[in-house]
């Protein structure tokens, strides 16, 4: 892989930087990291354009070993932690100063948190390493989500694309009722997985080995030393810290609900026998190689390949011609997504399209 594909996932972490960079600035400047991801990355993305090119099968391992890239996620942990130690700063300072700032600078940090932080966290959540899996759920831990980590690997990505996932919208379903369903749908089975698995190891289920108890318990704590934190270093009890830490949550996950929403929007297994399905394969995940975006997202839109082999590194992710494309990165798509209209008109006749193409019909 060159160097210019290598640097290109750092990208990332100018996110952050504009947060920041916003903050100060103060005012209107907190929208430009907001600009820049809904705004900017798409403008380029077209002027890209779409990235085909895969590592081709023989170098395949030895990109997949390179420390480069684990580095580039290792890295992200702490930046995402270091992010949160600025914002003690910021609270125990000035703070925000109006409704304004409050809501750009939220939805500003919840990209960040969410937009770029779930996506290093869905990575190494995927991979079998324990320090890896131990980034993941720390950096989880940050936006209320850590069921995540037991939901996505052990349901959705067994259940992808049938009734039984939440996590998979349904053709007609429009992103605000996916909301409900996904996050409430998916926090519950991670119970039922949860409760399953203890059951198995012969474990109580009210005690520490119970991960969805820890789960819940570990985000409250974070938030508390944070509060904390601020609160020592203004001299008195910071509120706003508390607040603050479950407003970037909900937009964070939110941001997570929404690009579920998108890459598997209608897609359907085939039974294949009573309650059995067809293996998932390239065909039932929405695909997009806007290079520049999926520098920003860790090849995360290369999805099908993802759900194909779901512990391959992000860094060797294919591109499938015969998955069904997206005509834009997810930014583009998250936008259109929020107006159902819109969306139902953009995407249901590429979606009936692609199905006579590939002979599908939904499973029922």
């Amino acid at each position: 892989m060159n160097v210019f594909r290598k640097l290109g996932f750092f990208s990332a972490f100018l996110l952050p930087v504009l947060v920041v960079a916003g903050y100060y600035g103060g005012g209107y400047w907190n929208l430009l990291s907001i600009g820049f991801v809904f705004v900017f990355v798409p403008l380029v993305d077209q002027l890209v354009g779409i990235d085909t090119i895969n590592v081709a099968t023989e170098k395949k391992a030895t990109v997949s070993e390179e420390l480069y890239y684990r580095f580039v996620t290792y890295a992200w942990t702490f930046v995402q932690m270091g992010f949160f130690a600025w914002v003690c700063v910021v609270f125990a300072g000035r703070g925000l100063t109006s409704p304004f700032e409050w809501v750009a600078f939220t939805i500003g940090f919840g990209l960040v948190t969410g937009g770029i932080g779930i996506t290093v966290a869905h990575e190494l959540g995927h991979k079998k390493s324990a320090h890896e899996q131990w980034f993941s759920q720390a950096l989880l831990m940050t936006v209320c989500y850590m069921h995540f980590f037991i939901e996505h690997n052990r349901g959705h990505h067994v259940n992808v694309a049938t009734p039984l996932d939440p996590a998979t919208a349904r053709k007609g379903q429009d992103a605000y009722r996916f909301w409900w369903q996904s996050t409430l749908g998916s926090w519950l089975h991670a119970w039922t997985l949860e409760k399953e698995s203890l059951e198995r190891r012969g474990r109580p289920f009210w005690s520490l080995d119970n991960r969805m108890l820890m789960y819940t318990l570990l985000p409250i704590l974070f938030g508390v030393l944070l509060t904390w934190l601020s609160s020592e270093l203004a001299g008195h009890i910071v509120w706003e810290m508390p607040l603050f830490f479950a407003a970037q949550s909900l937009v964070a996950f939110t941001l997570l609900e929404l690009v579920n929403y998108i890459e598997h929007y209608g897609m359907t297994r085939r039974l294949v026998a009573p309650g059995q399905y067809e293996r998932v394969n390239p065909l039932h995940s929405w695909n997009t190689s806007y290079l520049i975006s999926n520098f920003f997202l860790f090849q995360l839109q290369r999805h099908s390949d993802h759900h194909y082999h779901a512990a391959k590194r992000y860094q060797v992710l294919d591109h499938y011609e015969e998955s069904p494309q997206l005509p834009f990165g997810y930014p583009t798509m998250i936008l259109i997504a929020l107006v159902p209209p819109l969306w139902f008109r953009t995407i249901d006749p590429l979606l009936e399209s692609w199905q006579k193409q590939t002979a599908l019909t939904p499973s029922t």
